[in-house]
């Protein structure tokens, strides 16, 4: 990314030259390393220059950027002392497309980031900027990229307004409009300040190595054990595509594949590092596949959702299945969706039902534990419930994990299964159609990863 050249272009300063204060200063660096990488990774800093307290929800800052090939861009946040879930990022087109950039990544804060008084700072905020195709993306011809500046400076190439007002910086191209409206104006209230309690992710995220994943409370197994074919778990099949409705949104991707030997075996998982849901709801948009993605159909393929206890020995024992098999399993034949409720798996005590449905495409999972039962359900429809006995007794982690239950033949062949979002609310029952709006508002307003349970702080 090259920076402005002063030809033919025209530059527009928002700032005093005499020495009287302005509203807003932004500070920036960038990560060092080559100009051609998987993912820009700018710093900013926000500090309140005005002589008055500043609420950051009106507070919005650009960082312009040029989109490689006309590709689809996605960012996500990486540290900061504010709380990654209260900074809601955007990608939008210019309103004058030029050859330094093309495209910005806005950044705004939610109600819940508070206030800076005068002379106060955001303190830095760590972003990623990637391509959605993964590929690498080139920084030379952006114009808020500055190679030279590795160490926080103040930043004229990153534009700041207040309340819709163009406070900072100098815009590409003579760009020096606004939103016009209060930065999260259009947004939901409930997206806006979300309740406590919630854990939400629209899987904004670079790849399995993502240092956001366990910022964020996520971790991808990758090792020894079990289900399925043992030892068999790697990062390798973990994967974050474009979304449902390919809008820039992204999606978990979990791929097994195998050539029917253990050894030629990836399985894949994704799951909390933590335990995070005991009692309350627990939803997800999950795109299922009825035939393998390459190779021979026939494997008795897993694609399961679920909650389970860390501890398979614990006294405590909790876990809430939903497991789809297209070509069934277990001597049974497919398409089936068991949903089952599990009190001790080293006993084999559950309530479990199988249900006969072929669900591939995508679907709305949500399972409810509240009111002395459990109420398993797809696209809003009650498929099973189970009663007090195998409520879960303790915290667990919420898990997706595609894998083989068996190799019944040879040969290279794959299957893949996709979550495009999830939604768990502690201690409260909430509707998939709910839990659905809400992470549409969530997506609306460019905020990623929510988590306001208790002690995730």
């Amino acid at each position: 990314m090259v920076l402005l050249a002063a030809a033919g272009a025209a530059a527009y300063r928002w700032w005093p030259s005499d020495g009287e204060s302005t509203a807003l200063t932004v500070r920036y660096r960038t990560a060092e390393g080559p100009t051609v990488t998987d993912a820009a990774k700018p710093w900013l800093e926000v500090i309140n220059t005005s002589g008055e307290a500043v609420d950051l929800a009106d507070v919005t800052v650009r960082y312009h950027y040029t989109a490689d090939d006309g590709t689809q861009f996605a960012a996500n946040c990486v540290q900061t002392s504010l709380d990654c879930s209260k900074v809601t990022l955007h990608t939008a087109a210019a309103r004058k497309a030029g050859p330094k950039a093309d495209r910005y990544l806005q950044i705004g804060f939610t109600g819940e980031a508070g206030t800076l008084k005068p002379g106060g700072t955001t303190q830095a905020i760590g972003l990623q900027l990637y391509r959605v195709d993964h590929k690498k993306l080139d920084q030379s011809d952006d114009y808020s990229f500055d190679a030279e500046k590795t160490s926080y400076q103040e930043s004229e190439r990153v534009t700041a307004y207040l309340d819709g007002a163009q406070a900072w910086g100098e815009g590409p191209q003579g760009e020096t409009a606004g939103s016009g409206e209060r930065a999260n104006a259009a947004a939901p209230a409930e997206a806006v300040r979300p309740p406590d309690g919630l854990l939400f992710d629209d899987f904004a995220y670079t790849g399995p190595d993502d240092p956001a994943l366990a910022a964020n409370g996520w971790e991808v197994r990758d090792g020894a054990g079990g289900p399925g074919v043992e030892d068999s778990w790697s990062a390798k099949g973990v994967t974050f595509p474009a979304g449902e409705n390919g809008d820039g949104g992204q999606a978990l991707r979990l791929e097994a594949r195998t050539d029917g030997t253990a050894k030629g075996t990836v399985q894949s998982e994704f799951h909390t590092v933590r335990p995070v849901f005991h009692e309350g709801t627990f939803v997800a948009r999950v795109y299922f596949t009825d035939e393998p993605v390459t190779g021979e159909d026939g494997d008795h393929a897993s694609q399961s959702v679920f909650a389970i206890s860390p501890d398979h020995k614990s006294e405590k024992y909790s876990e809430l299945d939903f497991e789809y098999m297209a070509n069934g399993g277990w001597g049974r034949y497919g398409p089936l969706l068991d949903t089952t409720s599990w009190r001790n798996s080293e006993e084999g005590d559950r309530v479990t039902e199988p249900h006969q449905l072929k669900l591939g495409g995508w679907h709305t999972l949500a399972m409810t534990a509240a009111d002395g039962k459990v109420t398993y359900s797809v696209d809003g429809e009650t498929l099973f419930t189970s009663g007090k006995k195998y409520l879960p007794r303790e915290p667990m982690s919420i898990n997706f994990s595609n894998w083989f239950i068996d190799l019944p033949f040879k040969g290279e062949r794959s299957w893949e299964m996709k979550v495009d979002w999830v939604y768990l609310m502690s201690g409260q029952v909430v509707s998939a159609d709910d839990a659905a709006k809400a992470a549409a508002g969530y997506a609306a307003a460019g905020t990623s990863h929510v988590n306001t349970l208790a002690g995730s702080d």
